[in-house]
């Protein structure tokens, strides 16, 4: 008869622990969180990064100008650790709602270009002229990139956004020294 006893007294209390832990998930539920519909990308300034890079680079770097609100940045790197590898990475989320990003090394070119656009490749002959500039165009399984190699550095603007797009920040890019 003991053992009834302690039988229902151990499903009374696991039940009463799961209806605590019922009432302590409600209460966060509610209180966390959980838009749906907030925008995920979190833009970020760049002009302290920009201005360091542009100080400390030992080439031209690349920032864009007169891009409207629309153009959100999202990621910036500058990595000056290796003289002969000084590389500047701006990222962004494009009206369109795609990636594109701006990528600089004085690095060897083709192992840069290589793992940038992620093994993307020569697209033929083809070139882009944007902001006065020729740019080769080059073509990958998840991005396509507008391609200049010019004597210290290599500079890239990929993405994952239509070429209008590329080329618009290509066409935005000022290079500077030295600020």
């Amino acid at each position: 008869m003991a053992a009834d006893k302690r039988g229902n007294k151990t499903v009374r209390d696991l039940v009463l622990s799961l209806m605590v832990l019922s009432v302590v998930v409600a209460v966060i539920y509610i209180f966390v969180p959980h838009d749906s519909k907030a925008d995920p990308v979190k833009p970020i300034t760049y002009s302290v990064e920009l201005g360091q890079a542009r100080r400390d680079a030992p080439f031209k770097v690349a920032g864009p100008e007169g891009l409207s609100a629309q153009w959100r940045a999202t990621s910036v790197t500058y990595n000056g650790a290796d003289p002969h590898k000084v590389s500047w990475h701006l990222g962004f989320v494009d009206p369109e709602q795609q990636y594109v990003a701006i990528e600089q090394s004085n690095g060897p070119a083709d192992p840069f270009i290589a793992e940038v656009t992620l093994g993307a490749h020569r697209d033929g002959s083809r070139t882009v002229t944007a902001g006065g500039q020729v740019w080769e165009r080059w073509t990958g399984k998840r991005y396509t990139a507008l391609v200049r190699k010019d004597q210290g550095a290599t500079t890239i603007v990929l993405g994952t956004g239509p070429d209008s797009q590329l080329t618009q920040m290509a066409a935005a890019l000022r290079e500077r020294s030295g600020q």
